[in-house]
């Protein structure tokens, strides 16, 4: 799963999903510009190199030049446009706009797309949550809440994220109201539906957090691949979010050992980092941004270096609008441009790894 040039990625790409020829032939490079990160990872051998935007930010139009250069981005996920809490706000009443406002220029821009996420225990609706459903109902429920989305994305997104995080660190499933209600079958019987309902060549992805080690979580993910296997539920990739801390970030031998638990046989899945950021303990010194471009640097080597994973995504790319202060008080800083729209360390290092 090695794609060594532009031409090739279009002879393997539904031309739906493929990313555009670029200027000046197969390499991307535009007259004496330097390659951006895009460019580069596709001469690497990967799909895309891409970054998640956010609603807020799409009345930003300085914001909206970066992220719609392609020579950076090759591929854009909504960050949240897609997320239930959106897309069906009242039962069976289906709001598309935020995804739409996402998706429609990315595809207009020849960007590939990501899609999350159909099913995920966050973001979703009061209707959803303050029920009591019966386990037929929920799962009537689910089936026709991807039926819906799926079919209004249909061969939109290269991949979708079918369900995100249903594990625990320790590898057991996650308490909430799909497995409460539903029993763990829930996980196969999204997939099934996605496969349903989805575009042929759509890759359908398990995504989560905290697997970008071999560990409890990891191999619990492992298990229920193989599960899927053996009972023949569809499911094409996994996805490592890669929410990383400056000081505690996996080694590239780390994510390396874990993607193997995937690519390798019996499972032989694609793999891609889906949500890359490296957070810094505020505030920022000219070490932190060089121990945080090291981690960048190490986690797009070992997704370059490992032939079965296609691509990454930076989870956004400029620091004011990422979700890490919110979340984790006195982190920040996390992405790869700054404040000032200038690219940081960070930036050059990924350059830099994929241009070796």
């Amino acid at each position: 799963m090695r794609f060594t040039t532009l031409s090739v990625v279009l002879a393997t790409t539904p031309l739906s999903l493929a990313a555009p020829a670029r200027n000046g032939g197969g390499h991307g490079h535009h007259g004496h510009k330097a390659p951006g990160l895009d460019d580069l990872a596709k001469e690497a051998g990967l799909l895309y190199f891409g970054t998640a935007i956010d609603n807020i930010s799409l009345n930003n139009t300085k914001y909206l030049s970066i992220a719609h250069n392609t020579s950076d981005f090759g591929q854009i996920t909504p960050s949240n446009g897609q997320k239930w809490m959106y897309i069906e706000p009242a039962r069976n009443v289906f709001n598309y706009s935020m995804g739409d406002a996402i998706i429609k220029p990315a595809k207009k821009n020849g960007q590939m797309r990501r899609c999350h996420t159909f099913l995920w225990h966050n973001q979703l609706p009061d209707w959803l949550t303050k029920t009591n459903y019966t386990k037929t109902e929920l799962i009537k429920i689910l089936e026709n809440h991807i039926k819906n989305e799926a079919t209004h994305y249909k061969n939109d997104c290269y991949a979708w994220d079918v369900v995100n995080e249903a594990f625990n660190d320790d590898g057991t499933y996650r308490k909430d109201l799909w497995l409460d209600t539903i029993g763990p079958e829930y996980i196969p019987l999204a997939f099934k539906f996605a496969r349903k309902y989805v575009g042929r060549e759509t890759k359908l992805y398990y995504n989560d957090y905290g697997i970008e080690r071999v560990n409890n979580k990891s191999l619990a993910v492992q298990a229920m691949v193989q599960k899927f296997l053996n009972e023949d539920i569809p499911i094409d990739g996994v996805g490592f979010q890669a929410h990383f801390t400056v000081g505690r970030a996996p080694t590239y031998d780390d994510l390396r050992n874990s993607m193997k638990l995937f690519t390798t046989k019996p499972l032989e899945l694609e793999v891609a980092l889906t949500e890359l950021d490296v957070r810094i303990q505020l505030p920022g010194t000219e070490e932190k941004l060089k121990a945080q471009a090291d981690v960048y640097g190490a986690s797009v080597k070992a997704c370059m270096d490992e032939e079965e994973c296609v691509g990454v995504t930076v989870w956004d790319f400029w620091d004011p609008v990422s979700w890490v202060p919110d979340t984790f008080p006195g982190y920040g800083d996390a992405c790869l441009w700054d404040k000032e729209y200038k690219r940081k360390p960070a930036y050059f290092k990924i350059a830099e790894v994929l241009s070796a």
